[in-house]
């Protein structure tokens, strides 16, 4: 039973750094592009699909790491 209780709350730790990587990086991402839009205007578009993109690809490993720290536990 304590094994079981240990498996959660590691699950819930990784699941909880992986959020927080997850928060940090596209804070970063979303800062830098407005930077960039703030110095260059005209290139707003691209910068924005490209910040959009990258915030999706970000997502997507944060949700595919917390699905892994459950499974684990699940074990």
């Amino acid at each position: 039973m304590e094994t079981l209780a240990l498996a959660f709350m590691g699950a819930g730790l990784g699941a909880g750094a992986v959020t927080i990587g997850a928060a940090l990086g596209i804070g970063r991402i979303a800062g830098q592009a407005m930077d960039g839009i703030a110095r260059q205007p005209e290139a707003a578009g691209k910068i924005q699909t490209a910040m959009l993109i990258s915030a999706a690809l970000i997502e997507g490993v944060a949700f595919f790491n917390a699905v892994i720290c459950m499974l684990i536990a699940l074990k």
